[in-house]
């Protein structure tokens, strides 16, 4: 309650004109001061939902939701986070309640923090419980309608992030008083939460559906329905339907849920792809592209889809709901600077993981496949021999979107820095490092652990992340400006096609149109099957695909039960260039000679890890609460 007032205290003073502030606090304490001068005013209520959006990223102003330093992504098997490895506590195996690391940190993982969420809540419950009483002008009624329908989403969201970080979580519609008693307090069943947050989106989409043109930025009945969609969605998972702890109503819905909530989550989707909350669809071509693409074809689609990342501005046809950021003020984002090669004076931080990369597929749709002969661990060619077949080397020939997501050695990227363009005079990423036909180091490569230029930032895999980057942005000197889509209509599509593949029957071809459609924005051809298990397997690998580093990765991994089969320890790609032409990449988990260290030692340590515990204050504070499994009490 106390940083509630801290915020309505900030917007009072800046509202309030210097000549009036004497005679006011002689009058009144400063919190009455606060309430009344918030809830005066409805422009001022305005003012105040609009620091609940920026609080949707924790108590930070370095990033807002899943666009921060340390992604959400790093806490999978998809990237490394170079700089705070340790923090990702579920890879660990030391997520416990006295540590949460990455998922409490204060300016990583702040938004997905137990206080943090619940800070927000408050100031949405304060909100709500004072809005009907603001006095209106001629004219501002439909603008304080419009703010409760917005408040409803906000709450839902917070809400529905909580469910899916700890199950059945305390559910409070009015604010909690200061010196309130808490010990009275409990947790609701997973399923009450679900009602919960489905009732708030309901109010929400009420409202906002008479607001087609609000203001972009702000929350709209698009956003509440996609919202829907993803909630139900993980609720209709194996995870929360007996495959943990199936008597515990605190993370499993009642048996025989399953059917239901599939439904459920379809049926939401497919109102978002019939139209029902504003006109969406993705950006480019949803034919089945002719094969074998063209080179020029191939950048096309790669192109198409890193731009939906790098928007500024209006949003596309595919945004249903981001996140604007500024360069200066407010939540900030600095990506290029987070994520950028070293050689450019970035920080180099979220690298993708060797075999992240290896998934994704060759152009013409087929698997890529490492091993030519030389083991999974080891790939030569000559240059003779990659002149003849460029496919030696294993980054030609893969699909579109490989090109918008990942940095590898030899790919394209801006002009470097005065200080860096002498070792780099081609403006490609040296990932990698040159060598004398000797074998013997030439120079380390500029993006390097042992380049020369803020080596300490440079890739751990081999890797740098390039979706999400500006390229118009040097990261060195400038925040990024470009948007943080929190959901887009892909995501709507791929929720759809699940939960259609996981009904099956009569549901399963309409779940594969709408996979093949996400597959063929993205250059990939028509996947073709009556076979409910594969299908599932290739709705997996596009959803880990078409959303990397997105952070969903996290949150479908848990739903699937997934972890298990995919935490393994991190190694570098090490990339040879020789003198002539030659290449060697040398994948250095388990090569003779090379004793690289790892680049991160990972361990998955039960399924309990598959939710997050209670934070340890937060049980102090309420010790009736009840725990998560596997957790203590």
């Amino acid at each position: 309650m106390k940083k509630v007032l801290y915020y309505i205290v900030v917007l009072a003073i800046l509202i309030l004109p210097f000549t009036s502030c004497d005679d006011v606090l002689d009058k009144q304490s400063v919190d009455s001061f606060n309430e009344q001068v918030v809830f005066s005013d409805i422009n001022v209520v305005k003012a105040y939902v609009g620091r609940v959006y920026d609080r949707l990223g924790g108590n930070t102003n370095a990033g807002i939701l899943g666009m921060r330093e340390d992604l959400l992504s790093s806490a999978t098997d998809q990237t490394l986070c170079i700089h705070r490895p340790s923090n990702y506590v579920n890879l660990k195996g030391t997520q416990s309640p006295d540590q949460l690391g990455f998922f409490v940190n204060n300016n990583y993982g702040g938004y997905l923090r137990w206080i943090y969420l619940y800070e927000n809540i408050q100031n949405i419950n304060t909100i709500l419980a004072n809005i009907d009483n603001v006095p209106l002008t001629a004219g501002q009624d439909e603008l304080a309608k419009r703010l409760k329908g917005e408040c409803y989403y906000l709450r839902a969201y917070e809400y529905a992030t909580l469910l899916m970080l700890h199950g059945g979580v305390i559910l409070t519609s009015t604010p909690f008083e200061l010196g309130g008693d808490f010990t009275t307090v409990n947790r609701s069943s997973i399923a009450q939460t679900l009602d919960f947050v489905l009732a708030d989106i309901q109010s929400a989409i009420d409202i906002l559906k008479d607001y087609p043109t609000i203001e972009q930025g702000r929350a709209n009945m698009g956003a509440a329905a996609a919202l829907k969609s993803r909630v139900l969605l993980f609720c209709a998972s194996d995870l929360t339907n007996g495959g943990f702890e199936a008597s515990n109503t605190l993370v499993s819905f009642p048996a025989g849920s399953q059917t239901s909530l599939l439904q459920q989550a379809r049926d939401a989707a497919k109102d978002i792809m019939d139209g029902d909350y504003g006109a969406y669809s993705l950006v480019g071509t949803t034919d089945d592209p002719a094969l074998p693409l063209t080179d020029a074809q191939v950048q096309a689609y790669s192109d198409n889809y890193f731009n939906i990342f790098a928007q500024k501005g209006k949003w596309n046809s595919e945004t249903i709901w981001a996140i604007q950021t500024a360069l200066t003020g407010g939540n900030y984002i600095t990506t290029n600077r987070w994520n950028g090669p070293c050689g450019y004076h970035n920080w180099g931080n979220n690298n993708p993981t060797e075999p992240a990369v290896r998934s994704f597929e060759m152009a013409d749709g087929t698997p890529f496949e490492w091993d030519n002969g030389d083991g999974i661990y080891l790939r030569k060619a000559t240059a003779a021999e990659l002149a003849a077949d460029p496919l030696l080397s294993p980054y030609n020939g893969r699909e579109p979107r490989f090109y918008a997501i990942v940095f590898y050695h030899g790919a394209p990227w801006q002009a470097r820095p005065s200080d860096a363009a002498a070792f780099d005079p081609f403006n490609k990423v040296q990932s990698g490092s040159f060598y004398n036909l000797d074998g013997s180091l030439k120079i380390a490569g500029v993006d390097t652990r042992q380049g020369l230029i803020e080596a300490w930032n440079g890739t751990k895999t081999g890797y740098y992340l390039k979706k999400l980057m500006d390229p118009a942005t040097q990261g060195q000197y400038f925040n990024n400006t470009n948007h943080w889509v929190e959901f887009r209509y892909a995501e709507t599509l791929l929720n759809y096609a699940e939960a259609c593949i996981e009904l099956g029957g009569a549901d399963l071809q309409p779940g594969l149109d709408a996979l093949n459609m996400v597959r063929n924005r993205a250059g990939l051809p028509d996947r073709v099957t009556t076979d409910q298990e594969q299908a599932r397997e290739w709705l997996r690998h596009e959803r880990a695909i078409e959303f990397f580093a997105e952070g969903h990765r996290y949150w479908d991994l848990r739903r699937w039960m997934e972890f298990g089969n995919v935490v393994e320890d991190v190694y570098e790609m090490k990339v040879k260039e020789y003198t002539n032409g030659d290449f060697e990449w040398v994948y250095a988990a388990d090569v003779a000679g090379d004793n690289f260290a790892r680049a991160d030692a990972r361990e998955w340590a039960g399924d309990h890890f598959y939710w997050l515990p209670i934070p340890r204050d937060e049980m102090n504070k309420a010790p009736q609460l009840t725990q998560n499994p596997g957790y203590g009490e």
